[in-house]
Order: C-alpha cells, then structure tokens, then sequence
C-alpha cells in the first residue's frame, strides 16, 4: 500500500474508535458531561491527562521550532513540562479537594462574588479560543498533505469529529476518547522516532540518540554534525543562543505558571474520585508526557539533519518526491532567486512570516513561488514549521506505514486537545454564566442541553480561529500560556495560598493582567508586527514571555487593591483552611 491508502486507513479507524467510544461513554448528566462523575481512575486520568497536554502544539510545532531554533526552541520543552510539575504540586490538590466542576466556580466561591466568577469565565474564554485556534490549524494542516484537501477543508473535517464525541459524551467521552488517543499519538510518535535514531546513529532509544556517534564514520555525535552543519550555512550554532537571558527566562516562567493556569487542564484534576487519586493521576499524567517530550528534540535534530541533507543544492528537477507534494499544500516553496535551477538553503528569511503562504503561482520550473520574499535574502526555499514532524517520514524515506501513522497521531493529539477545550468553554457557559449567574433555576436537562449548545457552538467558533490563524501552531498556543499566567493563575494560587486577598483585588488584578497582556500581544504581533523585534520590546521581552509580567502586575494589583477594601468574610478563611488542611 502507498502512504495515502495507509493515512486513509489509519485515520479512518482512529476516527472510527473516538465515534464509537462516544456513543459507549455519552454522558446523560451535567456531572458526567462536566466531570465524567468524579469516577475516573488515576492510570486512565493520567494518560487522558497526557493526551490533553500532547496538543497539535506538541506534537507537530514544538519539534519543527526546535528543529529550526535549537536551543532556543528548548525554552517550550522546559517551561511546559515545569508548568506541569508546578500544577501537580501546587494548584491540584487543594482544587480537587474544593470540589467543584470548573476554575470559574472555584473562582466565583473564593471571592464570594459572581463579578469575579464572570470576570474569570471572560479570561477562560479568551484563553481557550486563542488555545483552540493552534488545534485546529493542526488538525488542518494533517489533513491538508494527509487526505489531499485545502487546509479549510480539514479544519471542518476535525471540527464534525470533534463535535460527535465533544457535545454528545462530554467529559465522560472525552475522558475515555483521550485514553485512546494518548496510545495513538505515543505510538506514532516513538515509532518514527526509533527509526530515525537506528537509521543515524544504530541506536534503537531516540532519547540516547542526539548524544550518540553518527554511524557515516565522520566520528562526530548528533549534535555536533548539527553545529557544523548549521554554521556552514551560515545560521548560528545548533546548540547557541541568540535570544537575551533575561527573554528566555521570562519565557519559560510565563509557560510555566500559564500551564498551571490552564483551565482544560486544571479541569481533569476534578474527573478522580479522591484527593489523593489527583497527586496520582497527575504523577502518572507526568510520567505519559515525559515519553513524548524526552523524545521531541530527537525528531527535531534528526529532522534538520534530513532536510538538509535533502533539499540543500539539488536541482529543482531532481528534489525529492516530498517537495512537490508539500509545495501542493502551500506549505513548501522555492523561489529561483540566482536562476540557477538549484535549490539553496542558506541562512536569510525565505519568506516575511506576517502572511500566509497560499498562492496558485507557479514558476518556469513549475514550482509554487514565496510570497513578499525579499530580494536580498539569501534563503530560497520556506519550510513551514508546523509540518516537520509529519513531513520527516517522507523526508528520511521510512516505510509507507510509518508515514500513515505519524498522520493518525498528529491528528489525535490535535483533535483531544481541541475537545477539552471546547467543553471547558462549554461549561463555563452553561454552568458558570447560566446556572451559577443568570438563570440559577434551570433544570440539571435544561444545563446539559445549554452546555451541549454552547460547545456546537464554539465548534463553529474555534473552526474560525483554526482557519484565520494569527500565527503558527506553538506560538499561538505560547499566546494562550501567556494569558492564562497573567490572568487565572495569580487568582487561583491567591486564592489557595493567601487569606486577605478579596474579590475587589482579585478581580482588578485578573482585567489588569489579561489587558496588559493582550494589548502587548496585540500590539506587537498585529498592529506593528514591523517592530516585533528586541530592539522595541518592554526590557527585551518578546511577546511569548510577557505573561510573566502580566501575572507580577496581576499579583501586586491584587495586593494593593485588597488593602483598601474589607478581608473576606469569615466562611470563606474556614474554606481555605480546610482546602489547605492535608
């Protein structure tokens, strides 16, 4: 069979499992459609815990950012996977033992005052969309090299998937469906992965290979091939950094305190039965993800190696079959720029990354031209990030089978994480605005329709966002870490950790934080993109590490406005202190 016939194959049957499990876990009450009746087991909350966190972001962006970045794509690695220590340790516990469905319920009970319950449900909602928005970019771009449709196309694709097992099975559905695809996304990312490492280094455990010996006699280890080959294409060292100390640092703190902040994450602390069975769920969650994130700077450096080694000098004629099936998707192009005929990959922008590339112009060669290129730049073909590691199957020349199920994976990692998100939009809607705020008499049916109603609804929303994407995958989820570090995340830890915090302060801290935060985002990414650069950021601070200040001037807003205001009442002390008490 060819790869086509093996991604049809392996999608349809993947498709077929999450529609099935859907209609076995459908959930027929808002406990079950919320928190899949509190009775999931820790293994199983673990791995659907894992397979919410490997999103399209993981999965796809993270490896080509690496792949492209090299030790400065490693600031995602380490900032996302210290958030979720962080969570582990700090935030689930005490959440799980206050019992409620969502972070805004927490929220609104803490602060004794439905403002501060609305306020927080607007945070969930800008995070989640902006979340979302990565998801379905992936979903797309899978489906656009995969199925050999435009990327919109597979955005609608993934968005009837997702409405099937997402409003029908809630979070019960969504739970066991998360399950599933955790052991599809683990399974077709190390299989790829052990190929690569046996193919370049004859060691069969990616997480041994960047430090192995290469196997071309040259007596060089992975990462050293990849300073040399780098350097001699003019791009700074693999292992070197061009990013400031003090970006870098920010950076990693805003996704860590972002990922703990994370509302479809906090979320499944909330599906265990016990406590206790929350710090375990989330030690096994962190053991699933640490097979995958150990595993990504493997792909990445075996990746650049293969690109490299494939497009860099060859004749357009002569480039491999993978070019002009990428370049039909309008995520690969080359333009002659010293009409030689031969493809060079030099160190220079290939392409002014503010517009995407999809454009029916074709060159004498019959290649599919860059857009807005500039003339002196020394690059001539663009690789879009994103596509890295489902390209890398058919860049490195692995079994049809493999490449078929690299594109089941991503599309599972993908679609699960988009399904946590939407019913988190869903049930902060119907629970927390509804029936918490505006119509506390509806019935538990009349709530489960509302949530089912909303969570089509964002459906049509997030497929929108996934379409008009306002960057690549990884840096809108990095977006989304950085609003929730500014906005929920100070909200919560005060609320768990401090008594004299009131709704005045939280609630002027959660507007002064999210503003802050997307007005710096905004402004840099999309009013003056031109001047998204180091030399205009506030101290240095690109627009991915912002939410670390956001979340400082969120804490200190809090702070300073509580003091002007009375403490809370003496309930909600005797709360915190048996939420606190082990």
């Amino acid at each position: 069979m060819d790869a086509q016939s093996f991604s049809y194959l392996f999608v349809g049957l993947s498709f077929a499992l999450y529609i099935g499990i859907a209609f076995w876990t459908r959930a027929n009450s808002t406990k079950q459609f919320y928190v899949a009746g509190g009775g999931v087991h820790p293994v199983l909350n673990g791995m659907a815990t894992g397979a919410d966190w490997m999103s399209a972001a993981s999965f796809l962006s993270v490896a080509g950012i690496v792949a492209f970045s090299g030790r400065d794509g490693s600031v995602y690695l380490i900032g996302w996977t210290g958030g979720y220590v962080l969570l582990a340790l700090l935030l689930a516990p005490y959440l799980r033992k206050f019992g409620r469905y969502t972070v805004p319920d927490f929220i609104g009970e803490r602060y004794y005052s439905k403002a501060a319950r609305t306020v927080a449900v607007l945070c969930l909602i800008f995070i989640s969309f902006t979340y979302i928005a990565g998801q379905m970019r992936g979903v797309g771009i899978v489906f656009s090299r995969f199925l050999e449709v435009d990327i919109n196309t597979g955005v609608i694709i993934g968005m009837v998937i997702v409405f099937f097992y997402a409003v029908m099975g809630g979070m019960k559905g969504i739970t066991y469906t998360q399950v599933a695809q955790y052991c599809v996304l683990v399974f077709a990312f190390m299989v790829p992965a052990v190929f690569l490492s046996i193919m370049w280094t004859n060691n069969p455990i990616p997480q041994l290979g960047l430090g192995s010996q290469l196997n071309d006699g040259s007596g060089l280890t992975v990462l050293q091939k990849l300073d040399q080959v780098t350097v001699d294409l003019g791009f700074h060292a693999y292992t070197g950094s061009i990013r400031s100390t003090l970006d870098t640092l920010m950076i990693i703190v805003t996704l860590m305190i972002g990922t703990a902040g994370l509302p479809h994450v906090i979320v499944r602390f909330f599906t265990v039965p016990k406590v206790s069975d929350a710090r375990l769920s989330a030690g096994y969650a962190l053991l699933f993800i640490a097979v995958i994130y150990t595993t990504i700077p493997v792909v990445a450096g075996f990746s650049r190696l293969n690109l490299t080694d494939s497009v860099n000098e060859v004749a357009y004629e002569d480039a491999p079959e993978w070019v002009g099936k990428w370049e039909s998707t309008g995520l690969i192009a080359w333009q002659d720029k010293n009409a030689d005929g031969r493809i060079q990959y030099r160190a220079g922008h290939a392409l002014v990354p503010t517009k995407p590339l999809f454009t029916d112009a074709r060159g004498q060669y019959g290649q599919r031209l860059l857009e807005n290129a500039p003339s002196d730049s020394e690059n001539e073909i663009y690789v879009d990030r994103d596509i890295m590691v489902i390209a890398n199957p058919e860049i490195a020349g692995l079994p049809n089978w493999v490449i078929g199920l690299i594109a089941a994976g991503a599309v599972a990692a993908a679609l699960s994480t988009a399904a946590g998100l939407l019913l988190v939009i869903s049930s902060s809607i119907s629970h927390d605005l509804l029936k918490s705020t505006f119509m506390p008499s509806i019935t538990d049916k009349q709530e489960l329709l509302a949530a089912r109603l909303a969570a089509a609804t964002a459906i049509v929303i997030a497929g929108w966002f996934g379409i008009h994407p306002p960057a690549f995958v990884a840096q809108v989820v990095a977006f989304a870490f950085g609003m929730a570090a500014a906005s929920l995340f100070p909200a919560i830890v005060l609320g768990i950790f401090s008594e004299r915090i009131n709704k005045e302060g939280a609630i002027a801290g959660m507007i002064v934080g999210l503003v802050f935060s997307v007005g710096y985002i905004v402004y840099f990414v999309f009013i003056n993109p031109h001047q998204n650069n180091a030399d205009f950021w506030f101290w240095g601070i690109s627009t991915t590490g912002i939410g670390g200040i956001g979340a400082a001037l969120n804490m200190i807003t809090a702070y300073t406005v509580s003091r002007f205001f009375d403490a809370p009442p003496t309930g909600v002390i005797s709360l915190l202190k048996h939420i606190r008490q082990p």
